[in-house]
């Protein structure tokens, strides 16, 4: 039996995945990992993950938390019996980006976290994410209840994340990608690169779709996912599950 293991994204925690959670079969065992609040590199955390985890897993990773599922899969390819990868990038750090970062580390760490984020508030969701005032509230408050420090680090572990392209190609689990037609953090072209690079992935989009997907497009992400989850869940096998 695997366990599915849930990876948020950069700042993200449990609240990312509610929708999701919700809508799992109920004899899945499942955790939402936190490897990310915890250790400085991708490596680190996808080492921390598989050790924190034994066993069979399937992971599904969104964003930041795509990109440890990634290197998961790379240090321990015959324990990962599925991958879900959710508006993420294979790609190192482009020297452009680098240097956005590197001038947004020091305003992070200088408490102007705020004045950083809400200029690019647009990036994270389409439009029609942005008008609604719930969405955007909470998008806030996990900002928030991340901290500034928490940003920092996370931002410079995504700053130095390995080549996941150079891996990609060996695995042989079954992959579905998912991205937002209009993920500006994550454009397509990233989700359309990665499910190239893996053997038999599944490639999906949701349309009118930013890169918040679990919570501007729930319905059709929990679809997606429970067919994914088909893929290698047997119903039935296991009672109980870990949340």
């Amino acid at each position: 039996m695997s366990t599915l293991i849930l990876l948020p994204g950069l700042a993200a925690r449990e609240t990312l995945w509610l929708d999701q959670l919700n809508a799992l079969p109920p004899d899945l065992p499942c955790a939402v990992s936190d490897v990310h609040f915890r250790h400085a590199s991708i490596p680190h955390m996808a080492r921390a993950l598989l050790e924190e985890h034994p066993g069979p897993l399937a992971l599904c990773g969104a964003s930041m938390g795509g990109m440890v599922a990634m290197e998961a899969a790379r240090q321990a390819p015959e324990r990962i019996r599925a991958l879900a990868l959710l508006g993420t990038n294979a790609q190192p750090e482009s020297a452009a980006m680098h240097a956005v970062r590197t001038q947004a580390l020091a305003r992070f760490r200088s408490g102007q976290w705020r004045e950083v984020i809400e200029p690019n508030l647009a990036l994270a969701f389409h439009a029609d994410g942005l008008a609604q005032p719930a969405l955007v509230a909470r998008y806030w408050a996990f900002l928030e209840a991340a901290g500034p420090e928490a940003l920092a680090r996370q931002n410079e572990a995504v700053m130095t994340r390995p080549d996941a392209r150079r891996h990609l190609p060996t695995l042989h689990c079954p992959t579905w990608v998912l991205c937002g037609e209009d993920d500006q953090l994550t454009p397509p072209a990233c989700a359309q690169e990665i499910a190239d690079l893996v053997p038999g992935a599944q490639l999906d989009w949701l349309p009118r779709c930013g890169h918040m997907l679990t919570w501007e497009r729930p319905k059709e992400v929990n679809e997606w996912l429970l067919k994914w989850i088909a893929l290698w869940h047997r119903p039935g096998s296991h009672q109980g599950s870990v949340r």
